[in-house]
């Protein structure tokens, strides 16, 4: 007997499916508003920082500035002219030292102080200005200790003119000589003479009293040669 057939399962109807929620458009956005013409956009042009105030050149770097540059050094700064005295002896000098004739460049140099002292006075401007070119001649051509002794006697005259930016370039001038000075005896005489005036001007304000790391450096050889020298007795 054939078996008979299972009724069909009803059908389940398809649940109808829910639309999906509309999409709710963006909020317009709001274009910023023009900066004032009194108060600028700070946030577009940020405040540039103020430049740190440059350092002159000093010493040596001073004078060599101005024998190698584009105008001779042929008069004591902020003079247009030497004296017809100086004038031909220091464009003379001038050469002689971009030729690297360094030694030819003293002697010349020395002659026309020597002259130029006599004629005009120790402590003249043009004197002055002379001297610091033989001191600097006179490291070029390897006698620091010269070029010391020029230095540091024109740093006392412009200290006692109370020229203290004068008077610190040449502390300068004196400071880059002294290092030169091998021997440790002569370096620590010459270098408590330098110290001593150098304290001196700290105290005094100007330039000086803003650049103690160079007087810390000077202190601080004064020890190596203080032990150099005692291991040499």
């Amino acid at each position: 007997m054939d078996a008979r057939p299972e009724p069909a399962k009803p059908v389940q109807p398809v649940q109808p499916v829910e639309p999906a929620p509309p999409v709710q458009p963006a909020p317009p956005v709001r274009p910023a508003p023009p900066a004032s013409p009194l108060l600028p956009d700070l946030a577009a042009e940020p405040e540039p920082e103020p430049d740190p105030k440059p350092t002159p050149p000093r010493g040596f770097d001073a004078v060599a500035e101005a024998v190698l540059g584009d105008d001779p050094l042929t008069a004591a700064p902020g003079d247009g002219t030497a004296p017809p005295l100086l004038a031909e002896p220091l464009a003379r000098i001038n050469e002689a030292v971009k030729a690297g004739r360094t030694d030819t460049a003293a002697e010349l140099a020395d002659r026309t102080l020597t002259q130029a002292s006599g004629t005009l006075g120790p402590e003249h401007p043009e004197v002055l200005h002379l001297r610091e070119l033989a001191a600097y001649i006179a490291y070029l051509a390897g006698d620091p200790v010269r070029s010391f002794q020029l230095s540091l006697d024109l740093a006392h005259v412009r200290r006692h003119t109370r020229d203290t930016e004068a008077a610190y370039g040449n502390v300068q001038s004196a400071f880059t000589a002294w290092r030169a000075v091998r021997d440790p005896l002569l370096g620590l005489e010459l270098g408590h003479a330098l110290i001593g005036l150098w304290t001196e001007l700290t105290t005094e304000g100007g330039p000086a009293a803003d650049d103690i790391e160079q007087l810390d450096k000077a202190r601080a050889r004064m020890g190596r040669l203080t032990e150099r020298a005692q291991s040499a007795r």
